[in-house]
């Protein structure tokens, strides 16, 4: 059971953990981890890619603990690190297609490890149990399919639940430029639904 109570801040598990604390380190990881594997499932869509990125993300998190600015808001942070580091993850996919990326834990210390295995303990992630009808497996398969800067912003947007000015500060761009490429991503999206339900009933 967590020592950590689910009333504690994101800003006071961060400067427990800043001052040494290891457990609190772990409570955020719990906090977030479906989430952002969630996010990175729909915008990956690669398992290898999504694991790699997921265990990045936490390792910044987990290397920044003397920079970290505690009044900065945790959530928008974190998927801002895991959207850099998919995108890096996808372009380095692309250059080097034959070559894997590898496991970032194989070149940590024992103290990450520790705090790592405590989150791929268990032999099954709840969403990996989920039985995934035609509809949802098509879905998946549509974004997918999408152009990496429409992807990611729906799956901001309408996965994740994030608002305007949060996404223009995990995407680095104008709240305009948000509003302008969410309206380009969900008319792409209807349009390839479309089609992939056309090709379906065919």
């Amino acid at each position: 059971m967590s020592p950590f109570s689910k009333k504690q801040t994101d800003a006071e598990l961060l400067a427990r953990y800043a001052a040494g604390e290891e457990p609190a380190f772990r409570e955020i990881v719990t906090r977030y981890k479906d989430g952002l594997y969630a996010f990175l499932r729909k915008f990956l869509n690669q398992h290898d890619m999504i694991e790699d990125v997921f265990q990045e993300t936490f390792l910044q998190l987990y290397t920044s603990r003397d920079s970290f600015d505690t009044d900065r808001p945790l959530r928008p942070w974190l998927f801002t690190i895991a959207a850099n580091k998919a995108k890096d993850a996808l372009r380095k996919r692309q250059r080097t297609a034959a070559v894997s990326i590898g496991a970032v834990a194989d070149s940590q210390d024992m103290s990450f490890d520790d705090v790592l295995n405590t989150l791929t303990s268990d032999e099954t992630m709840p969403y990996d149990e989920l039985e995934e009808n035609e509809a949802s497996s098509q879905v998946r398969q549509v974004i997918a399919d999408m152009p990496e800067n429409l992807r990611e912003i729906l799956i901001l947007a309408y996965f994740n639940k994030f608002s305007y000015k949060q996404m223009a500060q995990i995407l680095s761009i104008p709240i305009g430029t948000v509003k302008s490429r969410l309206h380009t991503a969900v008319a792409k999206f209807a349009e390839d639904w479309k089609t992939a339900f056309r090709s379906r009933k065919s």
